[in-house]
């Protein structure tokens, strides 16, 4: 069992987006992204299924050529090789969940690119 924190130690960097693995479990990787106001995450998409749940904040998620407009509380679920975006409307944190088999890195290289 551990115990862990989405809300302590919330670095916001002006510059890019932050990502963080804070938990893994035998089928899951939990990842905090952290995203300043304006901040984008460039289209994209994961191998598995992905969860995104916004813990913080309000961004804007497209995906299918819609616009989803996201709150606290809300999350979305996708099916593999569903290409989706982000934009940040006010400083957010949201939670992805990866499936284990799915690489940390990927989310970092799709970070740093956007």
């Amino acid at each position: 069992m551990e115990i862990k924190s989405f809300s302590e130690n919330q670095d916001y960097n002006d510059n890019r987006i932050v990502t963080q693995v804070i938990l893994e479990t035998s089928f899951s990787k939990e990842i905090r992204i952290l995203l300043k106001n304006g901040q984008t995450m460039k289209k994209h998409k994961a191998p598995f299924p992905i969860i995104v749940h916004i813990l913080e904040g309000k961004i804007d998620f497209g995906v299918e050529e819609e616009i989803k407009s996201l709150k606290r509380g809300d999350a979305i679920s996708l099916d593999a090789n569903i290409y989706h975006d982000l934009i940040a409307k006010e400083d957010s944190i949201v939670r992805l969940t990866l499936s284990k088999l799915d690489d940390v890195l990927r989310v970092e290289k799709v970070a740093d690119k956007s």
